[in-house]
């Protein structure tokens, strides 16, 4: 039996890689990579020549079973996404799902994800908090809002830069212009920020200056 091996890459500097995750990627038959092109950048720095295939949100429904059943047969394989832990926000659910429903052993490895530094680095209350991701686009999203009204709990979010003055416009309505938050963007890259404010404040900063890179939203929670 063989097994798959979890393994967070870094999302932005790429000192943030582990020795261990390193070993990893060099011992493992294939690495199931979100964009290949993408991570063939990031083992050719790590000198990492272990074949890669193609596994993300478009085929993973279709070439989940197969890889199982290799598993199943010995092989192991590693899973990484394009930036962070996989399964946060990006494939790796139906794969673990479906290795422990085959008896398949899964290890996850510590390391670099955007939520955690996010969270820690806003100044909010994070004995509690909790993780939404990104909102749903169109359909659900002001399902979700109105359901988050009443949470008391620190929440975090994640939000591309072209949707962003949309988003904090909707908390706006939906939590109050006075409601603290934290907005962070390019984390651990040369450009890295952190904006801290009411959601008015903030909404009108990311107005005056359009923010660019991939950003983590902390919101307060209500009082």
């Amino acid at each position: 039996m063989g097994k798959l091996y979890l393994v967070p890459t870094p999302i932005g500097n790429l000192g943030d890689i582990t020795y261990r995750a390193v070993t990893v990627l060099q011992e493992v038959d294939a690495i199931l990579a979100e964009d290949t092109r993408t991570s063939g950048k990031l083992l050719k720095h790590l000198e990492v020549s272990t074949p890669m295939q193609s596994y993300h949100m478009h085929n993973e429904h279709q070439r989940t079973k197969g890889l199982v059943e290799r598993m199943q047969d010995g092989a192991n394989f590693a899973l990484i996404s394009d930036a962070g832990t996989p399964a946060i926000s990006d494939p790796g659910f139906l794969m673990v799902r479906a290795c422990i429903e085959a008896g398949v052993e899964v290890e996850c490895l510590p390391g670099a994800t955007a939520l955690i530094p996010a969270l820690v680095n806003s100044g909010l209350p994070n004995d509690r908090f909790i993780f939404e991701g990104f909102l749903p686009v169109k359909k659900g999203r002001q399902t979700r809002l109105l359901a988050l009204q009443e949470e008391a709990r620190t929440m975090v979010f994640y939000e591309s830069p072209h949707k962003l003055l949309k988003t904090l416009k909707q908390f706006c309505e939906y939590f109050g212009e006075d409601r603290a938050i934290s907005v962070s963007r390019e984390l651990s890259k040369l450009h890295e920020e952190t904006v801290r404010g009411s959601l008015a404040e903030v909404l009108q900063h990311f107005e005056n200056k359009p923010p660019k890179g991939e950003l983590v939203l902390v919101l307060a929670g209500k009082a």
